[in-house]
């Protein structure tokens, strides 16, 4: 059964499903099942530009790398395989009769691709004898699973005669290093002045050297003057990134950093030179055109507790400064899943062991192990001293704040047949039972923008306006029920850290995405605000083509939440509740050179972005 029929079967319960998390104010369920399947292109044929002969047939080779949570497989359940799209499941006139199906095109060749690793997958494509400009669209799947996050293949084929060529001979040394970009994030970017741009780029080895280094840095036409105009903190004098990996002729060297805008309207050339080895390589050199379109992307800040007003090229307003939220999460239930116990330690501070009154029970050293659990009206731990009691739940609190705190004895990988062991969280973990619904909750109290960091909602090398995009509908979301206070009042928290609100990874899912992290702190404080209050955010995989009023899906009107058009989703079906941002849509508009002050106002009706609480020092 492919896809396609498995989600026309369960479009119902979808929606059922969607609407009722809806109503208990969670809207990320079917994104985060998504999310667990996300792939990053390395390599593709011609660089996705083809040109062949009426009835030629070609080979087609691309690569993959796994940047999702589950294990790839060509077999079983949940294989990976390529699909027609745009539309999806559609007969395509390049179909060489060599298809696993008329729809479905090659599975990945590789048995097993765990994240982080590279699948390959090769395929034939038969020209048809009417010439002319072919743009074929293919997309991943999980068979019977889901779509895979960036899995989009496009190919822009040019069908005719080839033409008769002079001949020319050139003889390549037997030794030597050369290159040509495959792979890069946009041919141009459109951004508001000091804004940080994440960009990614794959340089082919097409010499005949295997490179034992490589990097990116300034053009030596850039860095003649004492200071770049496109320089980032993330930079190491004028090296932007670098690798240490061999690379042998004919793989493929991927790049991700940063630069910054320019502060002055207009469009700019940066220009960043390729090495391998040390040696530059001119016909890898990288050119991006920037138009900065104005002012900076920067949140104004002025005096503090002053509000801001921003003229009409600007899109944030920095109203009078409030507190940053501490949010409470809901990790894990103490349950089987941990023998009805948890042990908890630092490795990177000295922590303190204090019940909820704020009663010190113990001071510990980095390192040491706590166990602790309720049961019977009490609670019970062990600091190396036998087992003691407490009336009061138990916190666990790091002398560094923010440092972080891990629970030893649980493994995503162990229970849950994750990649990770997603068992690492920042600040205090808390051990705290509830008479609401008989059980006792791991709960994580963190700063907002650190909860931010740990989120599994997107994927670390999605376009980074989209990115900001996201976090910022996260943030707001998150902020809504701190604010309330009555979602999850009962259970002693605000939010869990499943898609019945956000998905929350941790520590470590921040260390997996610096890219996100980044986008966090360049968004710091900002929230989606109407009619000067916080509003609510709901946010869903991909469209039919339009998103859903609020008054469609669950009655009632809510003034933001309107139906807009979704041309970048035409041709596809439905994926979710349809109210607010379609994932996919943004993701294409960022792509397109949206910015994510233009991307939220899109989906949301006459909002506005205002920062609500400042970077601390």
């Amino acid at each position: 059964m492919t896809i396609a029929r498995t989600l026309a079967l369960s479009t119902v319960t979808r929606g059922m499903i969607a609407a009722c998390l809806i109503l208990c104010g969670g809207f990320f369920a079917l994104e985060a099942q998504a999310a667990t399947y996300e792939a990053v292109p390395v390599t593709l044929s011609g660089s996705g530009s083809l040109s062949m002969e009426p009835g030629e047939v070609v080979e087609v080779h691309a690569t993959y790398q796994n940047a999702g949570e589950a294990t790839w497989s060509n077999d079983g359940t949940g294989y990976i395989s390529l699909y027609t799209s745009d539309p999806s499941y559609r007969r395509s006139v390049f179909d060489p009769g060599t298809w696993l199906g008329p729809e479905q095109v090659t599975r990945i060749n590789e048995t097993s691709v765990a994240p982080g690793e590279t699948a390959s997958l090769s395929f034939e494509l038969r020209a048809p004898e009417t010439e002319g400009t072919y743009r074929e669209a293919f997309f991943l799947a999980s068979e019977n699973t889901a779509w895979m996050a960036n899995g989009a293949l496009i190919l822009t084929i040019e069908v005719g005669e080839e033409e008769e060529e002079t001949a020319t001979t050139t003889t390549a040394s037997s030794d030597s290093y050369d290159a040509a970009i495959t792979v890069r994030t946009a041919n141009e970017i459109k951004v508001r002045a000091g804004a940080s741009v994440l960009f990614t780029v794959g340089v082919k080895n097409t010499g005949t050297k295997t490179w034992g280094s490589y990097a990116l840095q300034e053009a030596d036409v850039a860095i003649a003057s004492t200071s770049s105009d496109f320089s980032h903190p993330s930079w190491s004098g004028t090296q932007l990134a670098y690798g240490t990996d061999s690379i042998s002729p004919g793989e493929t060297a991927v790049l991700t950093f940063a630069f910054t805008a320019p502060s002055s309207n207009g469009t700019h050339m940066a220009e960043f030179e390729f090495r391998a080895d040390g040696n530059v390589i001119d016909d890898a050199f990288l050119e991006i055109p920037v138009e900065v379109t104005g002012g900076s992307a920067a949140v104004v800040e002025e005096e503090e507790d002053e509000e801001i007003d921003v003229d009409e090229d600007g899109a944030i307003t920095v109203r009078d400064f409030q507190e940053e939220p501490v949010v409470r999460v809901g990790l894990l239930t103490v349950d089987e899943e941990t023998d009805d116990i948890i042990t908890i330690t630092s490795y990177e501070s000295d922590f303190e062991l204090r019940d909820t009154e704020g009663n010190i029970l113990a001071a510990l050293s980095a390192g040491e192990l706590v166990t602790g659990y309720y049961n019977g009206g009490y609670y019970y731990y062990d600091v190396g001293r036998g087992l003691e009691q407490s009336t009061y739940g138990l916190r666990f609190i790091p002398e560094v704040e923010n440092a972080v705190m891990t629970i030893t004895n649980f493994d995503y990988r162990v229970t849950r047949n994750g990649g990770y062991a997603y068992n690492t969280y920042r600040n205090v973990l808390e051990i705290r039972y509830n008479d609401y619904k008989d059980r006792t909750w791991v709960i994580n109290e963190l700063p907002i923008e650190m909860y931010l960091r740990g989120l599994a909602e997107t994927s670390n090398v999605s376009h980074f306006e989209y990115q900001k995009a996201l976090v910022t509908a996260a943030r707001t979301y998150a902020f809504y029920h701190y604010t309330r206070g009555t979602k999850r009042a009962s259970e002693h928290m605000h939010l869990v850290a499943y898609a019945d609100d956000q998905v929350y990874r941790g520590y470590e899912r921040e260390t997996m995405s610096p890219n996100v992290v980044q986008a966090v702190e360049d968004t710091h404080g900002v929230i989606v605000t109407y009619d000067d209050d916080y509003a609510i955010t709901p946010y869903f995989s991909r469209s039919d083509g339009r998103t859903r009023d609020w008054s469609e899906v669950w009655g009632g009107e809510v003034a933001w939440a309107k139906s807009v058009p979704v041309p970048w989703d035409e041709g596809y079906t439905l994926w979710g509740h349809g109210v607010g941002m379609s994932a996919v849509g943004a993701l294409a508009m960022a792509n397109e050179g949206w910015l994510y002050e233009e991307i939220l106002p899109y989906y949301y009706t006459d909002i506005e972005l205002q920062q609500w609480w400042e970077v601390a020092d």
